[in-house]
């Protein structure tokens, strides 16, 4: 039998991240050869990301990052199934580590088929799943480019959010960092009233139209009273029309103003766990 050195044990645990005593059982029985014990791993988290693959993965942690020039960033969230994985720092670094790459790709198909440290990403979060023992999947990959480009992260990793402005000015950082947790604070369906889905809009008019039925109001004043209605909602559910949560006063789009009267709220992107 091929003696296993603690230091050969301690190497695979690093590069793999699996626990001591499953690497020690990799080596014994790969015989000492490393590259063989990293794929019994690997072939380990295949076999437990088959049994797990109906499970439900909300937890996790989501992740925004922006490219050096803020032209650019991408927002995804690392699902796995419990909050106790979700907190845990390795996974969270692993989280960050994948969102730094995922900066380069448009689409997530093309980042799950990226190289990860001589792996694909998709073949990490197997290996993952075999190490940690619940299943871990990309949920949430979002992309965003403009003039400017901020982020911002909510505690704990559940929300993430990205903001696009017209430029890069004098407080487009601290402006868009506002922007952002305006996003992940209040949730808007859209950025204005054009980015609303057409079913969303009827929805909310025939909801008006059944309260005010409900109310005795007469058929014929019905589609006014809706209209008005449905402008309410575009103002609490908009991101430039909401009002502005460190001051009610002003809207989004007047707080943007505030900073310099030509910028503008071009997007956002936002992701959420749980």
């Amino acid at each position: 039998m091929v003696k296993i050195t603690a230091a050969e044990v301690n190497k695979l645990r690093q590069t793999t991240g699996a626990g001591m005593m499953d690497c020690k059982k990799a080596l014994v029985e790969a015989e000492g050869n490393f590259e063989t014990a990293i794929e019994i791993l690997r072939k380990k988290g295949q076999k437990v990301a088959a049994n797990r693959a109906d499970r439900e993965s909300s937890e996790g942690a989501a992740i925004a990052k922006v490219s050096t020039d803020n032209t650019s960033g991408v927002v995804i969230s690392l699902n796995c199934e419990t909050d106790f994985v979700a907190k845990n720092e390795s996974f969270v670094t692993l989280a960050n580590e994948l969102a730094d790459l995922a900066l380069n790709f448009d689409k997530k198909e093309d980042f799950l088929a990226a190289d990860f440290k001589g792996i694909t990403v998709q073949e990490k979060l197997i290996e993952q799943t075999g190490v940690i023992g619940e299943k871990l999947e990309i949920g949430g990959f979002e992309r965003l480019s403009a003039p400017f480009v901020g982020s911002y992260i909510h505690a704990g990793n559940k929300i993430a959010t990205l903001v696009g402005l017209s430029a890069s000015v004098d407080g487009a950082d601290v402006a868009a960092k506002d922007v952002a947790m305006q996003a992940a604070a209040m949730n808007p369906v859209a950025l204005n009233e054009a980015g609303v889905d057409q079913s969303i809009i009827d929805k909310e008019i025939e909801i008006a139209k059944d309260q005010l039925r409900q109310e005795g109001k007469p058929e014929a004043m019905l589609d006014n009273i809706a209209k008005g209605k449905l402008n309410r909602f575009f103002k609490d559910n908009t991101l430039v029309n909401q009002d502005f949560i460190k001051d009610s006063k002003q809207s989004v789009a007047q707080y943007v103003k505030s900073v310099d009267s030509n910028l503008e709220i071009t997007g956002f992107k936002r992701v959420a766990l749980g």
